[in-house]
């Protein structure tokens, strides 16, 4: 990759890991449904126009259907999951299981699509699972916080969300193919905001959030879904899929990071050797590591 892709792929990372604050920061005041929907929403607006732009909405139109079902599962009901997680576990933690979403889009395309991993994936698998066990075994606590969620509750959360992105990528991949990149995106938020708006209102908060929750929200549909949305395609374009996954294991150590600097987290040995353990299994499944020499 050229130096400007290595630093937009930074950029990328840096704000996906800012996700996880903003989550942290407005997940008590808003409630997970209402964040949520707060979150598709800002992304709509934002995506919607440049859809229309790029001559993209009739692509939009002809596969509603599948993109449909994109929507719930790679942010309607993931945003969800992690904004229930972000009120028991830092979003460093949270970050790092979502690393694991390879490792679970590899499982599910063998026992879905038949593909059958290699010795070197399937012992990716083995090690990016042990990794999560053992991150889950030592933070894994059934007593409710002060939020009302436990731990272990907010794990599972992690996990089922990381679950469904990926099935979303099987399926885009089997659905999905030659889709414009636009219309998955816009789309799948448009889909996802059918479900959260609804939910949002429903679930309005009854105390008015803070100024900073309000901030949270907003640079968390703008900045983290909407912009991070369009540099991503523009990666994937340019450098391709497998190099524009590598932002996979740049988004904890940024998580980590924002949450020590802005919300006073803390950072464990056991989240740090997890985490590598994590990244080390996903980077085989994935093929990012060892890399084969061209011949």
């Amino acid at each position: 990759m050229k130096l400007r892709d290595l630093l937009e792929l930074a950029l990328l990372a840096a704000i996906w890991g800012a996700s996880f604050l903003f989550i942290r920061m407005g997940a008590a005041a808003f409630g997970p449904l209402a964040l949520a929907g707060l979150r598709v929403t800002g992304a709509v607006v934002c995506l919607l126009p440049l859809l229309v732009w790029r001559g993209e909405a009739a692509a939009l139109r002809r596969h509603w259907r599948p993109i449909l079902l994109v929507g719930l599962t790679n942010s309607a009901l993931p945003f969800i999951c992690f904004g229930l997680a972000a009120l028991a576990i830092s979003g460093g933690l949270s970050a790092i299981f979502n690393a694991t979403t390879p490792l679970w889009g590899a499982l599910l395309a063998w026992l879905w699509l038949g593909e059958r991993p290699s010795r070197t994936r399937g012992l990716g698998l083995l090690l990016g699972f042990a990794g999560v066990f053992w991150l889950a075994w030592d933070r894994a606590s059934v007593h409710p916080g002060a939020e009302g969620v436990s731990p272990v509750l907010a794990i599972g959360a992690c996990l089922a969300a990381t679950l469904l992105y990926g099935f979303s990528a099987n399926f885009t991949r089997r659905h999905l193919q030659g889709i414009p990149s636009m219309a998955l995106a816009a789309g799948s938020q448009l889909s996802a905001s059918l479900l959260l708006v609804p939910l949002m209102l429903t679930h309005w908060p009854t105390q008015p959030p803070a100024v900073s929750a309000w901030w949270a929200a907003i640079l968390l549909a703008v900045l983290c879904t909407g912009l991070a949305y369009v540099l991503y395609f523009r990666l994937i374009a340019r450098v391709g899929a497998a190099n524009a996954m590598t932002v996979t294991f740049l988004i904890p150590a940024f998580a980590v990071l924002w949450g020590a600097l802005f919300l006073g987290e803390s950072i464990s040995p056991t989240m740090v050797g997890a985490c590598g353990v994590i990244l080390a299994g996903t980077a085989l499944v994935t093929g990012l590591w060892p890399r084969r020499q061209p011949a």
